[in-house]
């Protein structure tokens, strides 16, 4: 075993401490950062840069009130959206689109095959005209009736209208003075036939016609239309699929306007009409406003949660089916205090944001900072690294990859 003198290890020492000395200062003069300390202060006897920055405007670190809040998932959904099914069976000949393509309110989506209904309504046709054609000569037979009544005519008998005339001379009076007949009331009886008749011939031609109605209507169920101005989100058939009433078409959706629903729990209520909160988007690292569109009047009875719908900001990039984060206030929990500092003072470092702090000799050092959620689009809270009082330096740009708005970072 080799024993080194006292002398040697003083000297090692004094040497290893003067290359991390150089080595501290020239990371310092190139943006390094100090997170072997953890994010605080620097020890004692930490080499500081001196001289400040000139014409880099300060502030001094401040703490803010700010109301407690829950962060809640939901999805992005559009605010209008159809399921187009069929109505009737057939087969698929054509449809007017692909996803994403869209349609003004009244185009046809999907059409299907109407060579059995054609032969229906011809059918039917036939039938109305039958019909008609039954209706014309029951009023001919109601009228003749009206006017020349069958049981006088002479013509009815033979015999030149002998017997007939007898009878109506001679029988038929002396049987109705006997009580054995009533011509009068065979008379109306001979009119109410052809009356009902005539009325028969009637709900006939409205039978016909309320078939050929019901045929006309399949063949709108035969096409589907776009409802109102949109896009196809969802494809569900290709041409040459049979399908039977009921099969879903296509998905047909409104994306002008974006909404966010989301399940809030029952103890975080009310949240009220109108009322604007902060969320965030798959694709953005900041917190866009959204307001409160809907709350629908009844709560789950199994999660105990009520769905909410949130209005996104025109132009706001996303699309449904996205996630999303609403912070919804949580007013059993009391206000805290939280240090806040706009994003311009931050500086990104891989994947630490640092901070310029001065000190009190007149020079600066970089600092790391765990940041907390964003109270809004150029302020962040900052968890650990500063304190009440400190001042910093605003660089003037916003930094890049600032991590998850509206939530804590990984750090």
């Amino acid at each position: 075993m080799v024993r080194l003198s006292p002398h040697l290890i003083a000297l090692t020492a004094a040497l290893l401490g003067a290359a991390f000395t150089v080595a501290a200062q020239d990371y310092g003069r190139g943006g390094g950062y100090n997170q072997g300390y953890g994010g605080g202060a620097p020890p004692a006897g930490y080499p500081r840069q001196g001289g400040a920055i000139q014409g880099t405007p300060t502030m001094v670190v401040q703490e803010t009130s700010k109301e407690a809040t829950v962060t809640l998932g939901g999805t992005v959904v559009p605010y209008k959206d159809v399921t187009l099914a069929a109505q009737i069976p057939g087969r698929v000949i054509n449809i007017g689109g692909a996803e994403g393509d869209y349609f003004e309110e009244g185009e046809v989506l999907v059409e299907l095959d109407d060579a059995e209904l054609r032969a229906q309504r011809q059918s039917a046709l036939a039938a109305l005209r039958d019909a008609e054609s039954a209706i014309r000569n029951a009023q001919t037979q109601y009228s003749r009736e009206l006017i020349a009544p069958q049981a006088r005519s002479p013509s009815s008998m033979p015999g030149m209208g002998m017997p007939t005339l007898f009878d109506q001379f001679f029988t038929r009076p002396l049987g109705g003075m006997m009580g054995q007949g009533s011509p009068g009331l065979e008379r109306h009886a001979d009119l109410y036939g052809q009356r009902t008749q005539l009325e028969q011939a009637y709900n006939a031609y409205e039978r016909a016609e309320s078939q050929l109605r019901q045929i006309e209507t399949k063949f709108r169920d035969a096409k589907s239309i776009a409802p109102f101005d949109g896009v196809i989100v969802n494809k569900m058939v290709e041409v040459g699929d049979t399908v039977q009433p009921g099969h879903p078409l296509v998905k047909f959706a409104d994306v002008r306007s974006l909404q966010i629903q989301v399940e809030v729990p029952a103890r975080l209520m009310p949240v009220r009409e109108g009322q604007v909160l902060e969320a965030r988007l798959d694709v953005s690292d900041k917190p866009v406003k959204v307001r409160v569109a809907r709350v629908f009047p009844m709560a789950d009875p199994q999660r105990h949660t009520v769905t909410v719908k949130f209005d996104i900001q025109p132009g706001t990039p996303a699309a449904p089916g996205m996630y999303a984060e609403v912070m919804i206030p949580d007013n059993n929990a009391l206000v805290r205090n939280v240090i806040a500092i706009p994003t311009s003072a931050l500086i990104q470092r891989g994947s630490l944001p640092m901070v310029q702090v001065a000190t009190p000799e007149g020079g600066r050092e970089l600092r790391v900072v765990r940041l907390g959620e964003y109270i809004d689009s150029q302020t962040v809270s900052v968890l650990s690294g500063l304190r009440p009082g400190e001042v910093i330096y605003i660089q003037g740009q916003a930094p890049l990859d600032m991590g998850p708005a509206g939530g804590r970072r990984p750090y």
